[in-house]
């Protein structure tokens, strides 16, 4: 593993690129920030808003895909309070018993910016075969969800016909991946690597057919051209910053995770703070690229400039390699495993090519950033 000189990102990270000088493209977009002109891309905003307000007449004008999380709250008051559009929310629920933050946080959102939200709830008997198969044999406990997350947002503008679809970040762009370019057209996020597809073959038997899946099919090209779909990145029109929007969103009722968790594999308490099973998406980074949301996390606030390198490391250090109990807690729970089948599962997505066990048989990395 190679690590950028600059935060603490690993080259392993998919898609990610370094350049000449050892430093990430994340890094080099936080960078391309401060050369950026945002009063021209505010402006750019406008326009487009212009384009479509009021184009349903009294209806909505546009969608916004929403979790209810800091960027959400974020996202709706640019979208409703600065730009006076009439959106609908549309979020997607993962099924996991929620955290209290979470419950409080979905509502809020509605109630704070006076909003209509459409909540699709996933057909949880799919949901749970799915889950065991995609995270049995790709590791990757959350597809289902993060698939609809994606594609259902693109399926309800089809349906109300309402053309204008706004996402937050561009994740390729803002924290490195294979669509590093820079522009406001989240037409094609499907592929970013989240949620990509995976051969419904996979996924089928006597009891899951297409029907059961046709959600998670993403609207092709000709559907989205026809209907004139324009879905955006808001990160490209407005200067983004995780910490920045949860300082907003806590001044507009968002609640973290402060009085509820403190998770031992965050150092942040105010990110991903729905469910505690879903944290596994996240975490399963870990085993196969040798880190997690720890390192995600510190290098932003590297980039952001609230923290030092060094303090970056102690981070990651202490942080990355943890599985908070009460995620696998829930996500056992949820998938009716046992603590011994879970490890087992998890053990195999182990990439020994970075790791190896130590004497208590514990996996560990190779060569981890603190001893380089």
């Amino acid at each position: 593993m190679k690590f950028c000189k600059r935060c603490v990102m690993p080259d392993t990270r998919p898609g990610i690129r370094f350049d000449e000088e050892g430093i990430c493209q994340a890094c080099r977009a936080e960078e391309q920030k401060d050369r950026t002109d945002w009063k021209a891309r505010f402006e750019e905003l406008e326009r487009l808003c212009a384009k479509y307000r009021g184009s349903n007449g009294d209806s909505y004008d546009c969608i916004i895909a929403v979790s209810g999380g800091k960027d959400s709250h974020f996202q709706t008051h640019i979208m409703k309070e600065v730009m006076g559009m009439n959106p609908l929310l549309v979020s997607v629920e993962d099924n996991f018993p929620m955290t209290d933050a979470g419950l409080h946080n979905i509502k809020n959102i509605s109630e704070e910016f006076g909003c209509d939200i459409i909540s699709l709830k996933p057909n949880i008997k799919v949901q749970k075969k799915v889950m065991r198969k995609t995270f049995e044999k790709d590791g990757k406990p959350t597809w289902y969800t993060d698939r609809l997350i994606y594609s259902y947002p693109i399926h309800m503008a089809l349906k109300f016909q309402i053309p204008l679809v706004v996402y937050g970040e561009n994740i390729s762009y803002e924290y490195g991946g294979e669509q590093r370019e820079e522009t406001y057209s989240a037409r094609d996020q499907i592929n970013n690597g989240a949620a990509s597809e995976i051969p419904w073959e996979e996924l089928l038997d006597d009891q899951i057919t297409m029907k059961d899946l046709g959600l998670c099919v993403y609207p092709d090209s000709s559907q989205i051209d026809s209907s004139q779909l324009e879905p955006i990145y808001l990160s490209y029109f407005v200067r983004w910053s995780s910490y920045n929007n949860y300082l907003f969103a806590c001044k507009r009722g968002f609640r973290d995770l402060t009085h509820e968790w403190r998770r031992q594999h965050h150092v942040e308490d105010f990110d991903q703070v729905d469910s505690r099973a879903y944290m596994m998406h996240p975490w399963m980074k870990y085993p196969k690229f040798g880190h997690a949301s720890a390192t995600d996390y510190a290098s932003k606030f590297i980039r952001y400039g609230l923290i030092t390198r060094e303090q970056g490391i102690e981070l990651v250090r202490n942080h990355d390699h943890r599985l908070d109990p009460l995620v696998i807690r829930d996500f056992c729970d949820f998938l009716g495993y046992s603590v011994a089948e879970f490890w087992s599962i998890v053990d195999r997505f182990y990439n020994q090519e970075l790791f190896i066990k130590n004497a208590n048989g514990q996996w560990q990395l190779k060569k981890p950033l603190w001893e380089l």
